[in-house]
């Protein structure tokens, strides 16, 4: 199994998961537009249990998701960079695909379309939602 290293931008914060992520998306709602200073965020779906922090500790900021459970952002107390969310209604982390050394994976869909800018532009072939699909919010 390939093992996926990821980093803030100054390096004082790296993680690492080894399984294949259950989801590859890209989410352009409000929040993730605040947070990514964007149009949307490219995030990762990886169950918590395989996400590990192997180097430095992750500042933590918490806001209530639309499930009504927390989000966590896991980010760099130096640098600022947002390494993931951890998502607690699904149990996982969306981790920043930005953030990993190597990133090979593509989008599998788009969600929180209608939350867009009129200037974000979607990727062809890739399925886009209006908001989060039912059921997806879960492992």
């Amino acid at each position: 199994m390939e093992k996926h290293i990821g980093s803030c931008m100054c390096g004082d914060i790296e993680f690492c998961f080894e399984s294949t992520p259950t989801n590859t998306l890209f989410c352009f709602c409000k929040e993730c537009q605040a947070l990514t200073g964007s149009d949307k965020w490219f995030g990762l779906w990886v169950p918590k249990d395989d996400l590990k922090f192997t180097k430095g500790t992750p500042t933590l900021y918490t806001r209530t998701g639309d499930s009504g459970n927390a989000v966590n952002y896991q980010f760099c107390g130096t640098c600022s960079t947002v390494l993931c969310a951890e998502v607690t209604a699904g149990n996982f982390y969306s981790v920043s695909a930005t953030s990993l050394k190597n990133n090979q994976f593509d989008p599998k869909m788009s969600i929180y379309a209608s939350s867009a800018p009129s200037w974000a532009a979607f990727p062809r072939d890739v399925p886009k939602f209006d908001i989060m699909p039912p059921g997806m919010n879960k492992k």
